[in-house]
């Protein structure tokens, strides 16, 4: 239940431990209030009632962004993930559907702000093409630093913007996912 008695809806438990926990969070919810956000269905609610007990967030995940969400189930934990997090130590695997055709392979090591509206610091992701259209490509992403927007900035930066990302990607390219394939969300994906 919310604060105001209203019924929250389910998250999928993809893994639990008596340590940690890993959710499926649904693109379009948030991971927790925060900022002017006074929301009360958020991902952490959701895992809370799903776990029936305290989760404490370790990283996030963008609104739109949908996938695998680690939780920590003890403040030790929750310092001690957040410390690998911090120092690169967790490898972290996106599926990103992008317009035109992705290189194969590279490493884009281009600045972005490590939050919102802060100065640019040091950003590397690896980017591998797993399949092609003619009009698409389907990317993995392996972010190397934990950066705003990281993934969605580079592939923007490489003129391959994510479909359907309303911050960085194309009009045109959108509308036409939205009309012809119904798609109507950023399409990133938390894979692992």
């Amino acid at each position: 239940m919310s604060s105001d008695g209203v019924r929250v809806p389910t998250i999928e438990v993809l893994y639990a431990d008596a340590d940690l926990a890993i959710v499926a969070k649904p693109s379009g919810l948030l991971v927790h209030r925060g900022g002017m956000s006074r929301e009360d269905d958020v991902a952490m609610v959701r895992a809370r009632q799903a776990l029936g007990r305290h989760v404490y967030t370790v990283h996030r995940l963008d609104r739109a962004t949908s996938g695998a969400l680690l939780l920590a189930l003890s403040p030790e934990m929750a310092a001690a993930l957040s410390h690998s997090f911090e120092f690169g130590e967790v490898e972290k695997t996106y599926i990103a559907l992008v317009r035109g055709v992705a290189p194969e392979h590279i490493v884009v090591d281009h600045p972005v702000p490590k939050d919102e509206g802060a100065e640019r610091v040091p950003a590397v992701t690896e980017l591998r093409r797993s399949w092609e259209g003619p009009h698409c490509s389907l990317v993995v992403a392996m972010p190397k630093t934990g950066r705003f927007h990281q993934i969605r900035r580079h592939l923007k930066h490489l003129h391959h913007p994510i479909v359907c990302d309303s911050n960085y990607g194309d009009g045109a390219t959108n509308r036409r996912f939205r009309s012809e394939i119904g798609l109507t969300r950023l399409a990133l994906h938390a894979a692992r």
